[in-house]
């Protein structure tokens, strides 16, 4: 049961009641109505804005609507007190029986607690990592990675149908690099001495392989043919075995995409997708051609004055039009970008995400506006910007991995520290804030290591149930809820602290995921381990709080509840994220 869903439809309840009574006018909108938990948990359990947004169509000032409602929410046994305050906010405090009521429900609900249908299995595309495969993931895509795969979870947790896809960006002058540089690893392969890599092409030692399979597959006969010959040859199998090496480091954070789509395969066939979505363009007379002004500051080297083909980024909230074509007759970046969003589009997609680093920042406007554009208004664009990880051991910057050549791979990080960590850690911070990763801390068994904080509570859950099950062995579990009348012994104001943040799992998962903020689960899970650690310490001083009383099976049977229920919630949300909620910290 979502606490918060339920007395926003009693607040709704109480103010339909006021219009039969005649004390408020018919046809009053409730749509703006919202229950919340108050600023300050001095002044009650929940607050509502009702006679705030609801005064003026009912032509009532706002403290004598709230006391109004007041007055109805208060004939509720559930209700302990009902206040007015300020302008006209009502807040609620709700009886300790109520909450026993929500314990119950938890455990009831199991592994379903929280899961929401506010999605009603809407399509979303989440694109996410992207990168161009020219080498091994580094630490940068690491954190889109994560963050990505951690908004779909949250996105499937709340009823949307989610595809996970990949933009592989295979056109391009950098796939080009790419085959320059596994043809130079192919001719050391056959034995030639090339030296030092030269400036330009890519020096990893991750290409070596890819020159021996060249060697192993076409022998020496590469060497014969002129660049325009073997570069294509070289690039498609270059391109591969990246892909290859892309798929093993995602897999190495648990990371699988439904969806690779190819930019290439925009271009197939007299401009494919991309000339076609430029016509359609055009046809709509969103594409003209023209000059653009130069951009403010000192100019580009590359910057002409020309007439170009633009977009009319400016229809759609762009700051000024795009161009689709470079001077040499090929197309933008831009261009092709436009041609995907619309594939994505056709494809019954109305709402995409796109996962970028935070040098993208200058995308965000004209990638929006092209998708109003092409999707005729109905579908709309959330781009999400991660900012740098900066990796640091014992505080000190971490030197450059020797197998990439000049940068720390994201296979470097989950080898050395683990893949729940790397996960649970790039989701401490929301994805626009700069992010420090320590080897150390992020390792360390303490309260300041977050993952190890959360994933501790949840095993030392599990090790209250092993525990119990040498005292009680006749207790099963998973628990079956003892009913409220069996959870009585569950009174003291910590306990109910714990079950009210339980309780606020549903609207946490809610508006997380309509936020595409995974960051928030992470934070909520640090809560109620934070609660629950306490709880525990707690009963060190009290042992009339300590979850397993060998004298006392009812109570000790209301608090093994209590400790499934934060179990259930911990993995819920950990699973979420994909991270494993481990049953035992060794």
């Amino acid at each position: 049961m979502d606490v918060f869903g339920d007395f926003t439809g009693r607040v709704v309840k109480a103010v339909e009641t006021l219009v039969e009574n005649g004390k408020l006018p018919a046809g009053i909108d409730t749509a703006r109505v919202v229950v919340e938990p108050p600023r300050d948990p001095a002044h009650g359990d929940l607050a509502t804005n009702a006679a705030m947004v609801l005064a003026k169509p009912a032509g009532a000032r706002p403290r004598d609507l709230a006391g109004l409602i007041a007055a109805e929410l208060a004939a509720s046994h559930d209700v302990v007190s009902v206040d007015v305050a300020g302008p006209g906010f009502v807040n609620i405090s709700l009886s300790d029986a109520y909450w026993r009521g929500q314990l119950d429900a938890i455990v009831r609900a199991g592994a379903g607690f929280g899961r929401s249908a506010v999605g009603a299995g809407a399509p979303v595309n989440v694109e996410y990592v992207s990168a161009n495969p020219t080498g091994p993931l580094h630490v940068g895509h690491c954190r889109g990675a994560v963050f990505g795969d951690a908004l779909a979870g949250l996105l499937e947790f709340t009823g949307f149908d989610v595809t996970r896809e990949y933009y592989i960006n295979d056109a391009g002058s950098q796939v080009d690099v790419l085959a320059r540089s596994a043809h130079l690893r192919y001719r050391e392969a056959l034995g030639a001495d090339i030296g030092e890599i030269p400036d330009g092409l890519y020096p990893g030692d991750y290409l070596v392989p890819v020159g021996q399979a060249l060697a192993d597959r076409f022998g020496d006969s590469l060497l014969a043919m002129p660049e325009s010959e073997w570069l294509p040859l070289v690039r498609d199998i270059a391109i591969d075995a990246m892909m290859d090496l892309v798929r093993e480091d995602l897999d190495a954070l648990g990371i699988h995409h439904d969806v690779f789509f190819s930019e290439r395969s925009l271009t197939t066939g007299n401009g494919g997708a991309v000339a076609a979505t430029i016509a359609d363009l055009r046809e709509r007379g969103l594409v003209y051609q023209g000059r653009l002004p130069p951009p403010k500051g000192q100019l580009p080297e590359d910057w002409e004055d020309r007439e170009q083909t633009l977009f009319r980024a400016t229809e759609f909230g762009d700051d000024v039009d795009r161009p689709l074509m470079k001077s040499d007759g090929s197309y933008t970046y831009f261009a092709s970008d436009i041609a995907y969003h619309r594939d994505k589009y056709e494809r019954g997609f109305r709402s995409m995400i796109d996962v970028l680093g935070a040098d993208h920042g200058g995308y965000v406007k004209r990638m929006q506006s092209a998708v109003k554009a092409v999707s005729h208004g109905e579908a709309d664009l959330d781009v999400k910007l991660c900012q740098l990880v900066k990796l640091f051991r014992g505080g000190q910057p971490v030197k450059m991995s020797k197998r990439a050549g000049d940068f720390v791979t994201l296979r470097d990080v989950v080898e050395e520290v683990g893949r729940d960590v790397v996960r649970f850690i790039m989701l401490t911070r929301k994805n626009d804030a700069p992010l420090d990763f320590d080897f150390e801390k992020v390792t360390e068994q303490s309260k300041d290591n977050p993952v190890f904080y959360v994933q501790y509570a949840h095993a030392r859950a599990h090790s209250v149930f092993r525990n119990a099950a040498e005292v009680f062995p006749d207790i099963e579990f998973p628990l079956q809820s003892p009913g409220l009348a069996g959870l009585s012994a569950i009174a003291d104001p910590a306990e109910l602290a714990l079950v009210k943040t339980l309780s606020g799992f549903p609207r946490l998962v809610e508006t997380a995921a309509l936020a595409h903020e995974p960051h928030r689960v992470a934070f909520y899970l640090h809560d109620v381990a934070s609660a629950f650690h306490g709880l525990w310490n707690r009963g060190k001083d009290l042992p009339q709080l300590r979850f397993i009383n060998a004298e006392d099976r009812a109570s000790t049977v209301a608090r093994l509840t209590l400790v499934q229920a934060v179990a259930l919630v911990l993995s819920s949300g950990l699973g979420m994220l994909g991270v494993e909620p481990l049953e035992e910290m060794r």
